[in-house]
């Protein structure tokens, strides 16, 4: 039973933005739509609720638990609020579009998800992206990771370090030890935790040679900055296909750094966030005392596969409410300039006031007697008539 002076209160992790703040934020959503427009990046706008297995298609359980299920009242589907854009993107790239050439869509929406485990611990951020489909080399990967780089500086956020992984390391080594799906799912749970004695137990239990076993092993201890040589080691005797990953994920990182010489890059070769529906280079973007990443992606070949063109992919996300609150337009917020127009019929008033719209001021006209001054008003000028003509004055 809600109380009566409990009506206003909204859901845990549910946010709403307030002036001035939603006219600063709707600046910055203009200007990095528009540096993803000169990138090539189409804007799409997908639905905000779709049916659930469109929603769902290639991401494993973990969205499954985040999406919120209701029934359409005209067909008895079941259908989803999307709690990731994502999928429905790519489906767009695959069913609608359907283009040979590879293909730039870019995105901006409010997404909602029945747990605060996302950015910020918001249930419902303003999830702002981008996807690069058909095109499957480090090319694209460094592309995508660009872009995210770049819309980090356009929003002014500062002091910004990189997490790099790549589960096909994982996957790689996985297929080759013989792990079935419940051992494989068991080891990857375990190395989120990064607890080594418990992941050595496990895998103790699964029979595989000593060899195999040190290497998966060595998938919790493989961070840091210079990780990879370790990896060549610990990690000679793998498969074709995760020498493969590791020469990615080392092409990524030196062509980065020609890029962005500056840049800090921390390799974490068990990270293996997105791993359920990500096939290869996977991305984190970090600031200095927070511990969340404030933009993540990485590449996911096969989620299209169901809408009949597995094209490959990669693309990012970031909360556009997280960059607004970390970035340069958290100091640039302050009342907008207006000026206050007395409330009288005048043609002359109306042509100033035009005018100075068209200018691009703010003008707001007084109401019949309404309380408040300008002051009041937030107005720091009002308009006075002077002989025939109307003039700004500070209030």
């Amino acid at each position: 039973m809600v109380k009566e002076n409990e009506h206003w209160l909204l859901p845990e992790g549910i946010n709403e933005v307030l002036p001035p703040n939603a006219r600063v934020l709707e600046k910055l959503r203009r200007e990095l739509l528009d540096l993803f427009d000169s990138w090539g990046y189409e804007l799409v706008f997908p639905p905000f609720i779709e049916y659930l297995e469109s929603l769902l298609t290639g991401t494993g359980g973990d969205l499954d638990l985040q999406t919120f299920k209701l029934t359409d009242q005209i067909t008895g589907r079941t259908l989803g609020i999307r709690a990731d854009i994502t999928p429905q993107v790519a489906r767009i790239d695959a069913h609608q579009l359907r283009r040979e050439v590879p293909t730039r869509l870019c995105y901006l929406g409010t997404v909602l998800s029945t747990r605060g485990d996302g950015f910020a611990g918001s249930r419902s951020p303003l999830q702002i992206g981008a996807e690069l489909y058909g095109h499957s080399g480090v090319e694209s990967d460094l592309e995508v990771l660009s872009l995210m780089l770049a819309m980090l500086d356009c929003a002014g956020i500062e002091e910004i370090y990189l997490d790099l992984g790549h589960v096909g390391i994982f996957r790689g080594l996985t297929r080759q030890a013989g792990l079935d799906k419940g051992q494989e799912q068991a080891l990857f749970k375990a190395l989120q935790g990064k607890a080594i004695p418990e992941i050595r137990e496990l895998i103790a239990g699964f029979g595989l040679s000593p060899d195999m076993g040190e290497m998966l092993c060595a998938l919790a201890e493989l961070s840091g900055d210079d990780c990879l040589e370790q990896a060549r080691a610990r990690l000679a005797g793998a498969s074709d296909e995760v020498k493969a990953a590791l020469d990615q994920l080392e092409s990524l990182a030196e062509q980065l750094k020609r890029r962005k010489p500056g840049l800090p890059i921390h390799f974490d070769l068990g990270e293996l966030r997105g791993y359920h529906y990500h096939t290869g280079v996977v991305f984190a973007a970090y600031i200095p005392g927070l511990g969340q990443e404030i933009a993540r992606g990485g590449r996911y070949d096969e989620i299209g596969k169901v809408f009949g063109r597995a094209r490959p992919a990669s693309g990012f996300s970031a909360d556009l409410n997280q960059l607004f609150r970390l970035g340069r337009y958290a100091d640039a917020v302050a009342p907008h300039q207006s000026i206050l127009a007395p409330s009288i019929e005048d043609e002359s008033l109306y042509r100033t006031v035009d005018a100075l719209r068209r200018d691009g001021k703010r003008v707001i006209f007084s109401l019949p007697e309404q309380s408040g001054d300008a002051q009041l008003m937030g107005c720091s000028q009002v308009l006075v008539k002077q002989g025939e003509a109307w003039v700004v004055e500070e209030a």
